[in-house]
């Protein structure tokens, strides 16, 4: 008998044995299916967070820098940041003219507002004031209009920028460019809406802003904000280089002796990667333990079950060898057996995880690509093989005397 026509028999027995006992089956089975939703859940949910944080962090940019009074990652030395000078918008003018890496450099400070036209509100905006170089720092694009100009940032002019969502909740069915608007009761006139940047790991919207220039942002409220210097490095190549002009210029600016430590930290997007990376690392560590314990106990219950009807079936197997069949023939149905009970599983499984990452997407954002759905079949048949194979082999072995002879 060729192999192909041994493996049909095998899966025809091994079938029939399972559906013979359903039940038993079904309450095996369930370990594979927990591991398998452990370990595609928790891939979806590393895939989502990754892909999120990398559409986010795009937002950022890898080639600029910002100079703030606090660092991102501050740890629990954060009393210490607190009593720093605050930074200056002034200072921006000082970099942008003695920074050579300095593409472009533009200050930032912004605050929480209400936005309003007509009878429509949008409460909770976040007003940023800039200026011109700003649109250069962020390679920012539009879908109406544009942004203002150094002649009307410098002029002060009541202009303004519209974030995506902003644009959406006061001209649902119109084209807001030239409308007047009003910011905290001062009147701006409409120049552009910024194409849409999305959402920062899905818990809260880059889209819920308008920009002003930065006169008319201390006309409304005041000068005491601390700002951040955005500055856009000429080559990415250069950050290194480039942030160490910067903080020469910056402790220029400051007067710090040279024995005194930077009261200003300069940030870049490769310290949330970083971090992000890390997190994620420990995430995916503690998945993976999760999951092969799971996978372990669902592997450890297949293998006392495939124990338990090698057993039942001694005799079938005497039977079977007594009439010619080989050790492979037997090891063959015994492995399909345990194989067919996890890929069911696995497939159960994969039936759950698929729609509960969808409800899970609602709150956090999750992914399930084809390769983790693939990658969750692999897992169900690998600990299929490994659970079966020393009863298989048991059975494999039986002598076809002894196991006719067995009660």
């Amino acid at each position: 008998m060729t192999f192909g026509a041994e493996f049909k028999e095998g899966f025809k027995l091994s079938l029939a044995a399972l559906m013979a006992n359903k039940a038993r089956a079904v309450l095996t089975m369930l370990g594979i299916i927990i591991g398998i939703i452990s370990v595609t859940m928790m891939g979806a949910a590393i895939e989502g967070l990754t892909r999120a944080f990398n559409n986010s962090i795009s937002a950022i940019g890898a080639d600029v820098l910002y100079i703030q009074k606090w660092p991102w990652m501050s740890g629990d030395e954060w009393w210490k940041y607190r009593n720093r000078r605050n930074i200056k918008p002034e200072y921006a003018d000082i970099v942008k003219k003695e920074a050579r890496l300095a593409a472009a450099v533009a200050p930032t400070v912004a605050r929480i507002g209400t936005v309003k036209y007509q009878n429509k509100v949008a409460s909770s905006v976040f007003v940023e004031g800039t200026t011109a170089d700003y649109a250069y720092v962020t390679n920012m694009s539009f879908d109406e209009g544009r942004f203002f100009t150094a002649v009307e940032s410098r002029g002060d002019r009541p202009l303004v920028v519209l974030g995506g969502d902003v644009a959406n909740q006061l001209f649902p069915n119109q084209n807001p460019d030239g409308k007047i608007i009003q910011i905290n009761g001062l009147s701006f006139r409409v120049i552009g809406v910024r194409s849409k940047q999305g959402s920062f790991l899905g818990m809260f919207s880059l889209d819920n802003q308008v920009m002003i220039p930065l006169g008319q942002f201390e006309r409304i409220y005041g000068t005491h904000f601390q700002a951040t210097i955005n500055v856009r490095v000429v080559n990415q190549k250069e950050m290194d280089n480039a942030k160490e002009e910067l903080r020469g210029i910056m402790r220029k600016i400051r007067g710090l002796s040279p024995y005194q430590e930077d009261d200003f930290s300069i940030n870049q997007q490769d310290m949330l990667t970083n971090a992000f990376n890390k997190i994620a690392g420990i995430i995916g560590a503690v998945g993976i333990f999760v999951t092969a314990l799971s996978l372990f106990v669902g592997g450890i219950g297949i293998m006392n079950i495939m124990f338990v009807s090698v057993t039942e079936r001694t005799k079938e197997i005497g039977i079977r060898k007594a009439l010619g069949a080989r050790r492979q023939t037997i090891l063959v149905q015994f492995l399909i057996e345990s194989t067919l009970i996890c890929l069911a599983g696995g497939l159960v499984g994969l039936g759950i995880s698929y729609p509960l990452s969808m409800l899970v997407d609602k709150f956090l954002p999750t992914s399930m690509p084809i390769s983790l759905a693939i990658l969750g079949i692999m897992i169900s048949l690998a600990v299929g093989v490994i659970s079966g194979i020393i009863p298989a082999l048991r059975a494999s072995k039986l002598d076809p005397v002894e196991a006719l002879r067995y009660e």
